[in-house]
This record gives C-alpha cells, structure tokens and sequence, in this order.
C-alpha cells in the first residue's frame, strides 16, 4: 500500500515539473554549515555574525511618500538589501501620489507609471547603495501591463549579476531572465515565487522550484530558505485575499507549502514565508487549524504590504501583534543571537507623517501627506473563502 501511495505522489509530481522527494528524504539529517554569499560581499566576519535585509510590498497609492522612508530606514538599520514583494503602481486607476503631482490623460498615467516608480522609490535606495530586488505582483499584469513588459522594463534588476550568475549556474542555458528567482547570500537561498496571477504557480516554475529546493535540501552550506512571493500561499489567516482566490492557486499553493515544510521538517532547513498583496501587517499567519492537520510542519509567515497601498481591515482573529493603518518594513536579522540559520523579524512602523524624511513630505503638498496618513485606508471588512478539501501533492 504504501508503494501505491508513493508511486501516485511522484506521477502527481511530474504533471507539475519534476519529483523533488524520494524515498531518502524521509531520513534526511544534514549538518548544515555556512557559504559566504556571492553578492554583495560582506566584510570578514565569523560564520554566525548577524546581518540584515529588509522587505515589504505594495507600494501603490502613497508609495513615493512612503518608500523614501523604507530607504532610509533600510540604511540606519544597515540592511544588506532589500526586497520589494510588489504591487509597484495601481495602474487600473491613478495612483494618489502622482495625481497629487501631476494633471494627465490616464493612458499618460500607465505609461509613465513605472517610471516614476524607479524615480521616486527605488533612487532613493541607490543614492544609499542598497541592492534591490524586485517582485512581481498582480498590478504588473493589469492590462495595459504585461509580464513580458514588466520583464523588459526591469531587466537591470531581474538580470542583475547576482541573479544572472546563479539563474546560470542553475542551467547554463538560462540565459533569458524569469520573473522568478532566487540567490544565495550569507548561508540563505532567497527564493521568490511569481504567483501575481491566477494560473501560477505554473507547471513550468513548479518544475523550476521542485528543483532549487532538491538542491538546497542537500546542501549544506544552505542553512535557511527564505522564500517570498506577493500573495501569501493558500490557507493562511489572511486567506481571503491570498493564493486562495483561484483552484490553480490552491492546488499549487498547498504543493509548496508541503514542500516547504517537509524541508523544514525532515532536512531541519529554517524556513520563512513573506508575502504583501493585503495591506497590513500580520506575523504567524500560517498558524491554522488547516496547516497544523495537513503539513509537517507550521511555518514561519508574514504579511508586510505596507509600503504605501490604502490599507486593509484585518480579518476577524488576527493574531494579537497585526496592525493596519501603519505604513512599515519587516527587518530581518540573520543568525539572530549568533545561531547560524535562525532569522528574526521585527515590524518598523512609520506611525506619523513627521516619520517621513522631511525633503520627501516638503515634496508635497500637505493635502496629500493628510490623506495618506489618515484617509488612505479601505474600509470593507475582510471576508472569507471556502476551504476546499485538501488533495494529494507531489513529494
């Protein structure tokens, strides 16, 4: 029976991409030990020195107010990078920040969009020579938008040598940027997931992540995985507005999650989950009752999208440290405590526009600082979604 069972999980696994467990997995015990990361280059320091980056999504609305902020929270707090989890620009309507700035044609508006976007909120972390890695989310496939745009107009940063030197190191014919990927920095794969859409994750990324998973499990130097996506994987506190919005995202979502934490689990890898896309702050957001029955193992989650996006009502039962009306980043710190692997995250909330550098808000108008800071919020509860039944995944 248990053969049955076993064959039917790797048929299930190869509709996907490729089978990431076998029958050694179960028994997996590695000693994981630290590989200095390719980019960019820390000073010398021991293998359980702490060092930091910081991450948060959903920039829209009021992100040029905001994200000049995150940048220069980001170099005070020395941030080895940070990661943007997406949603740049709303792009199916005006985004207020701009149209505070500027009276044009709404075609005007999507074509500039991006634009302003490098200008007003990814400068200002250049001018403090922070690395930047970019995420894809839903927004950058609103029509006019498409994927195959937002991989031209980003392309300095999803081909940046970092990415470029480990895509090829993967599969040397990888020539082509993705919108996913992942990098190796400090000890840490740092994996990000393009589910901006309704039919991701894909068979073509599954195959992609089935394999860098397979390879971090076995790898010692690879102490944490740090995985980070827009919308957060299916059944979450924040299940409403998540993965769970389509069958395909449901499916996929659950497959990743389990394995995840089976590499959590069975390899004793650390594994983290970030996610934006509803825009609030929420940590143990995959401490449910549906986890706790169906995966190995409960992992560490959050929920930051809250660079600047009008702000979210929390879902009934939000664990007791969730805030909305706050504008943030999540700051990590790794090897936290001097234990090599462990990631601690700790929310930094702007909670006053005088928290805003004050050549940004003297950029504007004081209208606009009014209304992001006290009227940029959606004021519709959060709802909720039926749960389907869970399903057999690849192993």
């Amino acid at each position: 029976m248990k053969s049955r069972v076993l064959l039917l999980e790797l048929l299930l696994c190869a509709l996907l991409g490729s089978e990431m467990w076998s029958q050694e997995t179960s028994h997996l015990k590695l000693a994981p030990t630290f590989r200095q990361r390719p980019e960019p280059v820390l000073t010398s320091t021991p293998n359980n020195a702490e060092w930091h980056f910081v991450v948060s999504g959903d920039s829209r609305n009021c992100g040029d107010l905001i994200m000049p902020a995150i940048a220069k929270g980001s170099s005070r707090d020395q941030a080895a990078f940070y990661w943007h989890l997406g949603d740049f620009r709303a792009i199916y309507e005006y985004d207020e920040d701009i149209l505070a700035r500027k009276s044009l044609d709404f075609s005007d508006y999507t074509d500039m969009a991006w634009d302003d976007f490098l200008q007003m909120q990814i400068a200002p972390f250049q001018a403090a020579h922070l690395p930047v890695y970019l995420g894809i989310g839903n927004h950058e496939t609103i029509p006019p938008k498409t994927r195959g745009e937002y991989v031209t107009r980003f392309a300095e940063w999803l081909d940046s040598s970092a990415l470029r030197e480990q895509r090829l190191a993967d599969d040397p014919n990888a020539h082509k940027p993705q919108t996913y990927y992942h990098w190796k920095q400090g000890g840490v794969d740092f994996i990000y997931l393009d589910n901006a859409s309704a039919d991701q994750f894909d068979k073509g990324q599954m195959k992609w992540f089935n394999k860098i998973l397979k390879s971090d499990i076995f790898d010692s130097a690879i102490q944490a995985i740090v995985v980070g996506m827009h919308k957060a994987l299916p059944d979450s506190l924040g299940n409403w507005h998540s993965m769970s919005e389509s069958p395909q995202g449901i499916y996929s979502g659950r497959c990743v999650y389990k394995s995840l934490a089976r590499a959590q689990a069975r390899a004793h890898k650390h594994v983290y989950v970030l996610a934006s896309h509803s825009h609030f702050y929420m940590e143990d957001i995959y401490d449910t009752e549906f986890w706790h029955k169906h995966a190995e193992a409960v992992l560490p989650g959050w929920i930051v999208g809250t660079a600047g996006a009008v702000r979210y009502r929390l879902p009934e039962n939000s664990p007791l440290h969730s805030k909305t009306d706050v504008y943030g980043y999540l700051l990590a710190t790794v090897n936290a405590g001097g234990k090599s692997g462990v990631i601690q995250f700790e929310f930094k909330d702007f909670p006053n526009k005088e928290d805003i550098p004050v050549d940004v808000r003297n950029g504007f108008s004081s209208e606009l600082v009014n209304f992001c800071f006290e009227r940029n919020k959606e004021m519709t509860p959060a709802g909720t979604l039926p749960e389907p039944p869970d399903g057999p995944c690849p192993e």
